[in-house]
């Protein structure tokens, strides 16, 4: 909870108008995490990229629940090109749905779990964040929000 709201409602406002749906991914009554729980990040994003590919939607914009608040501009800049990401939280990034075997191809050869590494090896733009991001994990970060 932030502000007497819980985090997934700070994320879907967060991407709400920009996006055609908002899928949760890696929770009950969600999108599974592929190809099974505990890869982290990766394995989320592969959830929502084989989940976009099965349901027709050309690409995914992925983002976390623990940064509830992005600087203004981020999310735009990301949207301008897939596949993108923000080098400063990978998790925020715009890959094409296009991708999803792919990703599930490397996660069964590699043991890195790097969604920075992956991207990196699919040539994504890499984007820094206009400033510093503050996540709900992180105490000194906490506070800020």
């Amino acid at each position: 909870m932030l502000d007497g709201k819980a985090l997934l409602a700070h994320a879907r406002d967060v991407v709400g108008a920009r996006v055609d749906a908002v899928i949760v991914v890696g929770r009950a009554g969600g999108v599974a995490d592929l190809p099974g729980p505990g890869l982290g990040p990766l394995g989320g994003i592969a959830g929502a990229l084989d989940h976009a590919a099965r349901h027709g939607f050309d690409t995914v914009l992925t983002i976390g629940c623990d940064m509830p608040r992005l600087p203004p501009g981020l999310i735009d800049a990301l949207l301008r090109r897939a596949p993108s990401y923000c080098v400063d939280a990978p998790i925020l990034g715009h890959w094409p749905a296009a991708l999803a075997d792919g990703l599930l191809a490397h996660i069964a050869a590699s043991d890195r779990r790097s969604v920075q590494g992956w991207a990196r090896s699919i040539g994504a733009l890499p984007l820094p964040s206009p400033v510093p991001l503050a996540n709900v994990n992180t105490p000194e970060d906490l506070a800020a929000l």
